[in-house]
């Protein structure tokens, strides 16, 4: 299921490999923790920087469309960011940053679904979260099929950090089996299909239906495809993106 934005969004990405002390983000869209600035003093004629972590700002305090990094708010989770290596079906690094931002109320959903599949003895593990729009380009231009990729000219739920790709593994990292591997163009990777082990088919309704009870939804064509379902009208933002 598609969660459905009335406005497109425009995004920059400016992936960074490193950052100053003292260097401020410009970008007030995103909530996570940054190195500040706050004493300096001459000891022996070298300058010495004492830099302070400021705290991340508690989740229920920001905005629903405002973009936050995921693991600020959580250790618990797993990620392969499949997108920032060779191992997806563009067969190219595409990303910079091997991290997961996805909006605020999203991130909500997902540390609520994370927590009651820990009860179980799981985590989630991200493979893609928000997808920059000139990277949906190149996977339309690969693979021409709404059903497997969105159309650019309308754009996909991941370019509006609404939707993430995910597994489950168990607490010690072991993936379960799922019956496909990710980037699986095909039938199998579908809910509906049911040629397949009862183990695999376990794993699966384990997975769909616990997201599904934290407000997420499903597309058909991909077990591991979930969008936050909630309606939001999302303004027009610009979305700098830092790697560290």
């Amino acid at each position: 299921m598609r969660f459905f934005c009335a406005l497109l969004l425009i995004f920059i990405i400016a992936c960074k490999q490193g950052t100053q002390a003292g260097e401020k983000t410009e970008n007030r869209n995103i909530a996570k923790s940054e190195d500040t600035l706050v004493a300096e003093e001459k000891v022996d004629s070298v300058k010495t920087t004492e830099v302070k972590k400021k705290d991340v700002v508690p989740l229920d305090e920001i905005p629903d469309t405002t973009f936050v990094r995921l693991a600020d708010y959580s250790d618990d989770f797993v990620y392969d960011m499949k997108y920032a290596t060779e191992d997806n079906f563009l067969k190219a690094q595409v990303y910079e940053c091997a991290e997961c931002y996805v909006r605020a109320v999203t991130a909500r959903g997902l540390l609520k679904a994370n927590a009651a599949f820990m009860e179980k003895g799981y985590r989630i593990k991200f493979f893609d979260c928000y997808r920059p729009h000139d990277v949906q380009k190149k996977m339309w231009k690969i693979v021409p099929n709404p059903t497997y990729v969105a159309n650019p000219a309308k754009g996909s739920i991941h370019n509006k950090g609404g939707a993430v790709d995910i597994t489950l593994t168990t607490l010690e990292g072991e993936e379960l089996d799922m019956g496909t591997g990710f980037d699986f163009f095909g039938r199998k990777a579908r809910h509906a299909y049911q040629d397949l082990p009862n183990q695999v088919l376990e794993n699966r309704k384990l997975l769909k239906t616990t997201m599904e009870s934290f407000g997420f939804g499903a597309i058909t064509s991909e077990w591991w495809h979930y969008n936050y379902k909630p309606t939001l009208n999302y303004s027009v933002a610009n979305f700098t993106w830092d790697c560290k």
